[in-house]
């Protein structure tokens, strides 16, 4: 009886934990109140070694946008209209008056990123992809920050490498090291890292665009209140 008691505490405690470690919902007002359709995604400011994080993340992030209901520019006519114009590096493209970006592209917001982590690692018994980015919304008529979260995947997440002892652990770390960076395993991190970080369907993501049959209503750390 003692145990069940004891088993049913912790069970209380984990849940307990569970909630004060959950993030806290975000507040959506300023964004409702711009209620943005267009959003114009800049191209993001890499703060890693690895010269293809941007163009994967790019790459990634027009999806979760668009099935959460909104209405993203060509990534490629966005990335060329800077270009034509002198802006090659993301930083002095970040820099640019918002104004001024409205001016030129007519949106309604502009989602500005962050790469952080990108790339594979190796740590004696383990080996890790991961990419983390950060993302800012900012509304293009008022430049009012609407919305900001970060958010982080890894291939470590769906690793087990438990069953083989230390020389199975670091066989199985240093085939994956390998395998991870030969094909580039930070495209397929890098879309999960924006799935969770943009879907409307997340925790803290975006709002539902006019375009989403959801619009309207809720987000679900909203609901989760």
């Amino acid at each position: 009886m003692n145990q069940v008691k004891l088993l049913l505490s912790l069970f209380a405690v984990t849940l307990v934990s569970g909630c004060v470690n959950m993030p806290a919902g975000h507040d959506y007002s300023a964004f409702r109140s711009a209620d943005p359709h267009s959003i114009l995604v800049l191209p993001p400011i890499n703060n890693t070694p690895e010269v293809v994080a941007p163009y994967s993340v790019m790459s990634q992030v027009i999806a979760p946008i668009a099935e959460s209901g909104f209405y993203v520019f060509p990534v490629a006519v966005v990335d060329q209209t800077f270009k034509s114009n002198g802006l090659t590096i993301a930083n002095d493209v970040h820099g640019v008056p918002v104004n001024k970006l409205r001016e030129i592209f007519g949106a309604d917001a502009a989602l500005y990123l962050t790469i952080d982590d990108y790339g594979t690692s190796y740590a004696i018994i383990s080996s890790e992809t991961r990419v983390t980015v950060s993302a800012t919304l900012v509304d293009l008529h008022s430049g009012t920050v609407l919305w900001q979260k970060s958010a982080t995947a890894s291939s470590a997440e769906t690793q087990n490498n438990s069953g083989g002892g230390l020389i199975g652990a670091l066989v199985v770390a240093a085939i994956s090291q390998i395998v991870e960076t030969v094909t580039d395993r930070g495209f397929d991190i890098a879309a999960l890292t924006t799935s969770r970080l943009l879907s409307a369907e997340t925790h803290n993501g975006l709002l539902y665009g006019p375009r989403s049959p959801k619009y309207g209503q809720p987000a679900p750390s909203e609901k989760a209140k």
